[in-house]
């Protein structure tokens, strides 16, 4: 396990935090397919915290794409870097989440976030941002929409609707409400960097073979409890 440290000129406001987003938006790449789904490495990042101790844990799996079987993991903890505000959660997460990827003993592949990538009201959470400080390809899986609108999907596995910006038809697609269980609520997908919205719903669907969530963010989701647990005794 890693301890992170706060980086040095960290963005300590929001304004601040938001001039950093505006810069970095510009070098989200939206061009490039992306890996093929079921190929190399995937891999799941997520962080759980210890509001009362000001803790975090972050953790990253790396499963090969093909099996989904683990082909390693890391985990780091150490201070929360941001308060919570809605919009900034990156500034809360990305410094630990790097540190994690950075202890994995392999690459990492594409990189799954729970959360969101262009559908973010400032069209860059945490999916993009890791993306681009990483240069890795990126994708958001989030359990809820967020503040965007869409039309229910159809109720079968890998049925899905435009996640769009103000719900109008012809506004701006910033991802797809897609179903990954028959009958089960959809999961929201969005791009990070570098993997178009079609890759990205073949790759969740490739790594939800039996649940809602995938095997990415559900692993990493144990890994960081476990980790936070340890950590905060």
């Amino acid at each position: 396990m890693t301890t992170v440290r706060i980086p040095a000129g960290w963005p300590a406001t929001e304004e601040q935090a938001r001039a950093v987003q505006d810069e970095l938006r510009e070098r989200v790449v939206l061009d490039e397919p992306g890996p093929p789904p079921g190929t190399g490495r995937v891999t799941g990042v997520d962080v759980a915290y210890d509001d009362e101790r000001d803790v975090v844990a972050a953790a990253a799996v790396v499963l090969d794409a093909a099996t989904l079987d683990v082909v390693a993991e890391a985990t780091a903890v150490g201070q929360v870097s941001f308060p919570y505000v809605p919009g900034l959660l990156a500034f809360r997460e990305i410094p630990i989440v790097l540190a994690a990827l950075e202890a994995l003993p392999c690459g990492p592949g594409l990189v799954v976030c729970d959360g969101y990538g262009l559908a973010h009201p400032r069209r860059f959470g945490l999916a993009s941002h890791l993306g681009v400080l990483t240069g890795l390809p990126t994708i958001g899986v989030a359990k809820t929409p967020f503040t965007f609108s869409y039309e229910e999907p159809g109720a079968g596995r890998g049925s899905a609707s435009p996640l769009l910006a103000d719900g109008r038809a012809g506004a701006e697609e910033v991802g797809r409400a897609l179903r990954t269980r028959d009958g089960v609520k959809p999961v929201f997908v969005s791009v990070g960097h570098r993997v178009n919205l079609d890759n990205a719903c073949a790759h969740t669907l490739a790594l939800t073979p039996k649940y809602r969530l995938p095997e990415t963010t559900r692993r990493a989701d144990s890994l960081c409890r476990r980790a936070l647990q340890e950590a905060t005794p």
